[in-house]
């Protein structure tokens, strides 16, 4: 099954849901899991929202909720850069279901470089630590991909868009995964994507935002479709930074109130 399958989400949500392994030591349980409906079978990641943990900055509706709203946004914008994702009963009650996705190991996004200046085709994020009191420059790739899901990013005040978060595919596709932590209603916005921070946005970053802004109004689409998920505060601000991005018409610098960039970084 494809991500563009528009069936997806109907297998996601109606289909039996087997547990089949835990994956790796996140603070949450992520469950990998098997989802069939009708004679068809996917793989998935189950995250219930018995298993989050709290978060105090984070203290109004669910991060399985969160995971949904961004997937929702992300279609808004006709770039597909998140998973379908759904919320469901699971095996261990109400929780995010998302496709699981094969990458492309042999694609570098990321790197760390022992250069002032980042070089061709390499956007600089800033220096870090590499032991014994040495640095090196982290770059990441001046990809059109990853400037769509920078957007997204400040769109939906992302706090946490770490390397180990981007799964680039084998057909050339970019998904950005992990988004519990999006919407607050004040700037988290904490990301390995500044490459473009205070360049212009491109001419479809201000297409997509528009029309963004349009779905997000009152009795929009949008808005309608997030209702459940965050709160009406939370929306409020969404709204808002649509229109931040609109009228500054470039892609956001870090701010001074919050780390810029997410530990640990991958």
């Amino acid at each position: 099954m494809t991500t563009a399958d528009p069936t997806a989400a109907v297998l996601l949500a109606q289909g039996w849901l087997t547990v089949r392994g835990r994956i790796g030591e996140a603070s949450n349980a992520v469950l990998y899991c098997t989802v069939v409906h009708e004679g068809r079978e996917a793989a998935c990641v189950y995250k219930p929202v018995a298993g989050e943990r709290p978060l105090w900055d984070f203290p109004d509706g669910t991060l399985a909720g969160r995971e949904v709203a961004a997937y929702l946004v992300s279609e808004a914008t006709g770039w597909g850069l998140v998973p379908p994702t759904v919320l469901r009963d699971g095996p261990h009650g109400e929780g995010m279901c998302q496709l699981w996705i094969e990458t492309a190991p042999d694609t570098e996004l990321l790197a760390l470089i022992d250069r002032e200046e980042p070089g061709p085709g390499w956007k600089a994020i800033g220096f870090a630590e590499v032991g014994e009191g040495r640095t090196a420059l982290l770059v990441h790739a001046d990809d059109a991909r990853l400037r769509r899901l920078a957007v997204l990013d400040a769109v939906i005040n992302n706090a946490d868009r770490k390397g180990g978060h981007l799964l680039p595919t084998r057909d050339g596709r970019l998904y950005g995964i992990d988004h519990g932590v999006t919407f607050n209603v004040e700037d988290k916005l904490r990301t390995l994507l500044w490459g473009w921070a205070g360049e212009p946005l491109t001419g479809e970053a201000c297409e997509v935002l528009e029309a963004l802004g349009k779905s997000l109004a009152e009795g929009g689409p949008l808005a309608a479709s997030l209702a459940p998920l965050i709160t009406p505060a939370e929306i409020d601000a969404t709204r808002a930074r649509v229109a931040s991005l609109l009228a500054s018409g470039t892609h956001p610098e870090p701010g001074g109130d919050w780390p810029a960039i997410p530990w640990p970084p991958v």
